[in-house]
């Protein structure tokens, strides 16, 4: 009798966070809402751990991947396809830098912070272009 209460107190539970998880909606841009070129909208994204991050191709042209360097240890790197929407659940909490590929160079890039977290000291090392570092820096004040 006890060991059917305790599986299923474990089940609601392991259900019931599932319930608490949320869906962020991302979309890929060539202009955003203030006007600015080439965008992740929102370009700053505060998720917890088992929330899901959902990359919309508004516009055409636009993907959406993990910068090398730029997501915790232990997080799987995530790469989509041109015009491809796609989900990827974050389990591993920490700053994502995500980044447009072909758009990198200009500045379209987007933060993720998974928990409570800071963003390492080594997050900007790297080659990382001018106009992408000063939008990087800009969204990692939200921290």
């Amino acid at each position: 009798m006890i060991r059917k209460l305790v599986a299923g107190l474990a089940v609601s539970a392991l259900m019931g966070s599932a319930a608490f998880a949320e869906t962020f909606e991302v979309q890929m841009l060539n202009v955003g809402s203030d006007g600015e070129r080439m965008v992740f909208e929102p370009a700053f994204v505060h998720a917890a751990a088992g929330d899901t991050i959902k990359f919309v191709a508004t516009d055409r042209g636009h993907n959406a991947e993990l910068n090398d360097g730029m997501f915790p240890e232990g997080a799987e790197q995530f790469a989509g396809s041109i015009n491809e929407e796609f989900e990827v659940t974050l389990d591993v909490e920490g700053v994502y830098g995500v980044i447009c590929k072909p758009h990198f160079s200009m500045g379209m890039v987007m933060v993720i912070a998974v928990g409570d977290v800071d963003a390492p000291d080594t997050f900007l090392e790297g080659r990382v272009p001018r106009g992408a570092k000063a939008r990087f820096e800009t969204l990692l004040g939200n921290l």
